[in-house]
């Protein structure tokens, strides 16, 4: 059955390893979507689903007799509940993929030569490509009648200059596919259509975003596209994140080879799952709990996580000639009034300073009287995604 533009609900995927958040948005909806779903601790006994409807409505969905065992079960288990609830056809869907190399600047219609390539990139990005691989086989035998897109976290950064790409490694390395990359695309893709109505015509000078979550990134943008990131070749690069440690000198891994003897599994885990805010207060990766502590380390893990943000503003300014603006999004950057007080009170030199009244309240727009802009805008890669599935389906 194909897929109809103009009447037939898109379903948006985003696929970790162990949880898959949905949204159904039908052709009328715009950014909102009417229905959602989270499946969570997928893999695990105590794997689990809802249903989120528009208005706040929740239902739980039954992943017993090993539905919540792997993607494929939990789909199966959601998708004809999420349909019902949506009360319209789902026609088609949209992935969130994390890395799409040197292949993809843009959206791609799924097919066997798109999905061989995007298995080509799993090394650039283990933790993450894997499980929306896993998305789209599944949703391909439940549904092979629908069509798919894969929407690329690395696509927005595609217009990053040479010089902002290119590491200083030998040519074999890089011609093996070594560069930066960036992340975050997607979440940046939406900012990048919100800041006209934000800014008005400044919203094409020069702008600094902080996506700021577990994952954390900065993208430096002019004429509304990506001129400057911090994320690198992996996710790993940049600013300090929940559970990754951000810029490391690559020494710090050889030392950890050949001088600790880890093993090279023995490394992935630590830079992927034991460092950053985890590693520096050994409490959490959670920075609610973090702020909410009176321990050392803590304060430690969040001082050391502002301080590599403020450096890495000033970083990204630096490459794009200014900063005109700050935005702050990704659930710390939204929620986290005293992060963001903490970071822009570092910035007062660029110009920037906060209302405390609009950031406690995480107003849209924060600056103080004089300042230069600051903009707290919520993520919504989910309604990039279902924008980017449409066009590219639609397109003969």
């Amino acid at each position: 059955m194909a897929f109809r533009v103009a009447d037939d609900a898109v379903l948006t995927i985003n696929a970790g390893s162990s949880s898959i958040k949905l949204a159904v948005f039908g052709p009328n909806e715009g950014e909102t979507p009417g229905v959602s779903a989270l499946v969570e601790r997928v893999g695990g006994p105590d794997a689990a689903a809802r249903i989120d409807r528009a208005g706040g409505a929740r239902s739980a969905v039954d992943l017993s007799g090993g539905a919540g065992d792997d993607h494929a079960g939990a789909l199966a288990a959601v998708l004809p509940r999420l349909a019902e609830a949506a009360g319209r056809p789902i026609g088609a869907a949209g992935h969130r993929i994390v890395h799409g190399g040197d292949a993809f600047a843009g959206p791609a219609r799924i097919d066997d030569g798109v999905l061989a390539t995007l298995r080509r990139f799993i090394p650039l990005a283990r933790t993450h490509q894997p499980h929306g691989i896993a998305a789209i086989e599944a949703l391909r035998a439940l549904r092979p009648d629908a069509p798919q897109a894969a929407c690329f976290d690395t696509a927005f950064h595609a217009t990053l200059p040479t010089v902002a790409r290119t590491f200083a490694l030998p040519r074999a390395v890089r011609e093996a596919g070594v560069r930066r990359y960036g992340f975050h695309g997607l979440s940046y893709q939406w900012l990048a259509g919100r800041l006209p109505d934000l800014l008005g015509e400044s919203a094409r000078g020069r702008v600094v975003a902080a996506h700021l979550g577990n994952g954390a990134s900065l993208c430096g943008l002019v004429g509304l596209k990506s001129r400057a990131t911090t994320m690198g070749f992996t996710p790993l690069d940049g600013l300090v994140m929940g559970e990754r440690p951000g810029l490391t000198d690559p020494g710090a891994v050889l030392f950890m080879v050949e001088e600790m003897g880890m093993s090279a599994e023995a490394v992935r885990d630590a830079l992927f799952k034991r460092s950053g805010l985890l590693g520096l207060s050994g409490l959490s990766n959670d920075m609610r709990t973090l702020l909410a502590s009176d321990a050392a380390e803590a304060r430690l893990a969040l001082d050391v996580y502002v301080h590599r943000i403020v450096r890495e503003i000033a970083a990204i300014a630096g490459e794009i000639g200014g900063a005109d603006a700050l935005v702050f999004t990704g659930g710390v950057g939204e929620n986290a009034a005293e992060i963001r007080r903490r970071v822009v009170q570092g910035l007062d030199w660029l110009g920037f300073a906060l209302d405390d009244a609009l950031n406690v309240a995480s107003a849209a727009r924060a600056a103080e009287a004089g300042s230069k802009p600051i903009l707290i805008v919520p993520a919504n890669e989910e309604a990039v995604i279902a924008r980017l599935t449409r066009e590219t389906l639609a397109a003969p």
